[in-house]
């Protein structure tokens, strides 16, 4: 009886202080708002965008739709109205970005934040306070400018969001200016100039452009449930950004130049990660097995991954859309000249050739990399894992035919896959380590340093292990598979 009187102590006692620690964070918060609002540079374009930018949505809406309606096509225009809310909604949550690498880095140039470092608030609740000061006002201006745009599409062309849509477009919304917000103050925190700030910021704002596009494409379709998946990845990423945040936050060192440095240093750090110390021979049987040594845990997620992720796709995939009989009947006709006309006809190569195959893997693994830099890795798994799923979508419909899966495998994927597949999860592997070495702190080797030796390493393994393995299977692809699967289903 005692233990349990003394849990719920402990547990009120516990309450009490995360209260008290919260409390002092909002005076922070309150604080910079109060100093948001006094500076017109920062309100007047939040203002300008909540209040004209929902009338010019709301008229090219309007004016879209009647001229679609007179080719009965109103369906098009419609499904672009969630996408114009939300992109209401993205502006005014985009200058988040401005009020948060203001945070410590304008403070810094103004010679504010000294005192404020010399107060006996924590770091956390300095960090916390100014985090929620930076995403309060473009947040609740985001959530006004969509308001004022359903209201004015509502009345004007009668057409009202559906509830889901609505909740989950005010979700996207908030995660996005947070995770701008959490991004933004880890630069600011690190800079000691709002130039630098502003340079590092596009980082920020251009995958989330890219993720704007990306989510008015399932708008079109109506796929909700995809648009609550990204939710749930951004908010796991805001999590991240956070944690990383408060532990490369030190007051002791928020004064220091560390960014300023580190970009001055930044090629002399990725030329020691990139340039081979031991000739060819200490290049691969030294450094590269070292290298794959280091991302080994992250090459066996990847491989994980990538397989588990792209047979459920697949399988799901083969499940739902059933190729037709006759498309699959292709052994009465199979030739060399038909398997090559078959891949240019495709749309994904130019020509069926060595140098049209290899430039395409090369292509997408390395945009697989830039985009697995700024979603720490999750992109270019996710990029793998695609043509992999169509792999084994293909090779079900084939069994479903009365095929032989393992010998499709055998035939069309294994003479040129052996090769292939082993330098795109290393490429990827490495990528994701690029990715996802900022959430570890400097002192471990992460951070900004982290980011650019893991990119000289990213640098080395693709051009003196990746680009040779790929050059061969894209060869291989163009010349000797076509063959072996001619030999195998043409008897």
């Amino acid at each position: 009886m005692d233990s349990v009187v003394y849990d719920r102590f402990d547990l009120f006692r516990f309450m009490r202080e995360m209260w008290a620690g919260l409390t002092q964070a909002l005076v922070i918060t309150r604080r910079e708002i109060i100093d948001t609002l006094r500076d017109w540079r920062l309100v007047m374009p939040i203002v300008i965008l909540v209040t004209v930018f929902p009338f010019l949505a709301n008229f090219a809406a309007v004016r879209g739709l009647d001229f679609v309606n007179q080719y009965g096509a109103a369906l098009i225009v419609e499904r672009l109205f969630p996408f114009l809310m939300l992109v209401v909604g993205f502006f005014p949550s985009s200058f988040s970005l401005v009020i948060a690498l203001e945070t410590f880095v304008g403070e810094k140039e103004r010679r504010s934040l000294e005192p404020l470092l010399s107060t006996p608030l924590t770091d956390v609740q300095i960090y916390i306070g100014k985090l929620l000061a930076a995403t309060i006002p473009p947040v609740l201006g985001s959530y006004l400018g969509m308001g004022v745009y359903i209201l004015l599409l509502g009345f004007s062309v009668s057409w009202w969001p559906p509830v889901e849509l609505l909740v989950i477009s005010f979700v996207l919304a908030t995660s996005e200016a947070l995770v701008m917000v959490t991004a933004a103050i880890i630069v600011s925190s690190q800079s000691t100039s709002v130039r630098a700030a502003n340079l590092l910021a596009s980082f920020i704002i251009v995958p989330m452009a890219f993720l704007l596009q990306g989510e008015a494409s399932l708008l079109l379709f109506a796929n909700y449930a995809a648009l609550w998946w990204i939710a749930l990845f951004l908010l796991v990423v805001n999590v991240l950004l956070i944690r990383l945040g408060l532990r490369l936050f030190d007051r002791e060192h928020v004064l220091g130049r560390d960014i300023d440095t580190i970009l001055k240093k930044m090629w002399l750090t990725f030329w020691h990660a990139f340039l081979p110390v031991g000739g060819i021979r200490g290049l691969y049987f030294r450094e590269i097995p070292q290298l794959l040594r280091n991302f080994k845990l992250e090459l066996l997620f990847t491989v994980g991954v990538v397989i588990v992720g792209a047979l459920c796709v697949g399988t799901w995939a083969s499940e739902n859309f059933t190729l037709p009989a006759e498309l699959l009947g292709f052994t009465d006709r199979l030739d060399v000249e038909t398997i090559q006309n078959a891949a240019a006809q495709s749309g994904l190569l130019p020509s069926f050739s060595p140098w049209a195959i290899f430039v395409h893997n090369v292509r997408s693994l390395v945009g697989a990399a830039l985009l697995g830099l700024f979603s720490m890795g999750v992109l270019a798994l996710l990029i793998l894992m695609l043509p992999i799923a169509i792999i084994v979508y293909i090779t079900q419909q084939v069994a479903l035919s009365g095929f032989d899966p393992w010998l499709f495998i055998t035939a069309f994927v294994l003479p040129h896959g052996i090769l292939e597949l082993p330098a795109a999860m290393i490429a990827t592997a490495q990528a994701m380590r690029m990715g996802d070495i900022i959430l570890r702190p400097p002192e471990s080797g992460g951070g900004v340093p982290g980011i650019i030796r893991e990119f000289g390493h990213f640098v080395k393994l693709f051009l003196v292990l990746v680009l040779p393995l790929l050059l061969a299977a894209a060869w291989i692809e163009a010349e000797i598979t076509p063959q072996v699967a001619v030999y195998f289903f043409s008897r």
